[in-house]
């Protein structure tokens, strides 16, 4: 069994290298009543700079050995803001998008974004589901611009509870039509460590035929009465049936005892091991990305770390088998 491993869009190894540098819409504002033009090549300069650097993580993955990558949600600043709706910049930044995809797809990389907690499908508010879809057609559009087909996936959660979770799962179904076949295609769900649990998460991806993203840390801050990792694993495995794809797990560690919910620096292998054993025996190669505020460093010790547990044969950086 093969175990790939990723990180979380920045390095902690590179030095000035974020995909993320922002330009407030505060800002943008105090520049454009001066002059829009200036106000605007402001952003320009921000969005190349990040996308520059997108492309230098990447080479840094290749030399790693890194298959398994999430973009930051922020390589556009202003992206999908409403005062800005003039700028076309999927169409401006098309050569450095195409030479991303390029990169991507010659290196044979799994590529994802996560968009944010603020983008959910089953809110009942019609202004907050049509901010979302703008959302979710933002980073479906980067992706195809990019070059790449419907295996670079978005992941996000369910949403919200709203008082009344079976009535939220319903309403999620209801609003699903309403997504863009683009971005619909290109979804996948993720359990979270407050209100929806892994099986509730399955049933949603069952119903609509969509891959899971199963959150190991997010399992134990938050799951249903005698829910097992063992029981989820047969359909979370089956879930990535017709993708093409590994299946792919989200991992982390709690910051404390008292905070459980934040992510560590680094993760305990102790908290990975037992699901490797579990996914051992359907002896199923699959993905995991590491989410840890120590970025590609924290994954790289992980990779180590697990040597010592038996059974586990590092290959390379990012790579390990469970012989």
């Amino acid at each position: 069994m093969i175990i790939r491993f990723g990180y979380v869009a920045m390095s902690m190894t590179m030095q000035n290298a974020s995909p993320s540098k922002t330009v407030t819409f505060k800002i943008y504002s105090k520049l454009a009543e001066k002059d829009p033009e200036a106000a605007l090549n402001k952003v320009r300069r921000v969005t190349r700079q990040n996308l520059n650097n997108c492309l230098r993580l990447l080479r840094h993955n290749k030399a790693h050995g890194v298959q398994v990558y999430r973009f930051s949600s922020k390589i556009i600043p202003l992206g999908t803001h409403p005062e800005l709706k003039h700028w076309d910049y999927m169409g401006e930044m098309e050569p450095e998008l195409k030479e991303l995809g390029q990169f991507i797809r010659e290196n044979k990389m799994r590529v994802t974004f996560h968009p944010d907690h603020f983008t959910v499908i089953n809110t009942p508010v019609a202004d907050v589901l049509e901010k979302s879809i703008v959302d979710l057609s933002h980073h479906a559009g980067l992706l195809k611009t990019m070059g790449l087909n419907t295996c670079a996936k978005l992941v996000m959660h369910v949403g919200g509870g709203y008082k009344d979770k079976s009535a939220s799962l319903e309403r999620f179904r209801q609003n699903w039509s309403q997504v863009p076949s683009e971005a619909r295609e290109r979804i996948t769900l993720e359990n979270d460590d407050k209100i929806y649990t892994g099986s509730d998460v399955l049933w949603l991806c069952e119903q609509l035929k969509l891959p899971m993203v199963l959150d190991i840390h997010h399992y134990r801050c938050n799951h249903g009465h005698g829910e097992t990792l063992s029981e989820l694993a047969p359909r979370f495995i089956n879930s990535w049936q017709e993708t093409g794809l590994n299946p792919k797990i989200h991992v982390s560690s709690p910051k404390s005892e008292k905070n459980r919910l934040s992510h560590h620096d680094y993760v305990d292998p102790g908290d990975l091991y037992p699901f490797l054993k579990i996914m051992r025996e359907h002896n199923r190669d699959f993905d995991v990305m590491v989410e840890a505020k120590q970025k590609d460093l924290a994954m790289f010790k992980l990779v180590q770390d697990l040597k010592a547990y038996p059974g586990i044969k590092v290959l390379g950086e990012a790579l390990a088998e469970f012989v």
